[in-house]
C-alpha cells in the first residue's frame, strides 16, 4: 500500500498515527518531493470510483490563489489531471493506493471500513 503525504500536513501526522496504530504496513511517499504524474493520477482516478474533484486540496492556499474554484468547472478531466501533476500541493491528501482501492483524504470511518 502506498501512502502519499506531506509530512507538515496535520491531517497526514494523524493518518499516518492511525496506520501505525492499526499495523497495517505501507510505503511513505513525499508528495512534494515526489509529485504524482499524469499517469499515476489517471489510474488512480479512474480505479478510484471518485469524481476529480476529491483528488483536489481545496482547502490548500495554492487551491485558492489560482481561484480552481470557478475554473475546475470549466476544464476537461485531461486538463484538470495536468493540472495536478504539476504541484503536489493541489493534491488532496493523505491518499491511500491499493491495487483496487483509492482514498483521498483522511476519514477514520472510512479507512476503518476499507482497511481492516
Amino acid at each position: 500500500m502506498l501512502f502519499i503525504e506531506y509530512p507538515k500536513c496535520s491531517t497526514c501526522q494523524k493518518a499516518k498515527r492511525w496506520l501505525d496504530e492499526h499495523n497495517i504496513t505501507y510505503t511513505d511517499r513525499h508528495i512534494v518531493e515526489n509529485n504524482p504524474s499524469y499517469d499515476e493520477l489517471k489510474q488512480w482516478y479512474e480505479r478510484s470510483g471518485l469524481p476529480l474533484k476529491k483528488f483536489f486540496n481545496t482547502s490548500g492556499m495554492l487551491y485558492k490563489e489560482m481561484l480552481l474554484k470557478d475554473k475546475l468547472n470549466t476544464m476537461s478531466e485531461e486538463e484538470q489531471l495536468k493540472l495536478l501533476a504539476t504541484n503536489g500541493m493541489l493534491v488532496k491528501r493523505p491518499l491511500i493506493v491499493e491495487d483496487n482501492m483509492v482514498l483521498t483524504g483522511f476519514k477514520e470511518a472510512e479507512w476503518a471500513e476499507k482497511l481492516l
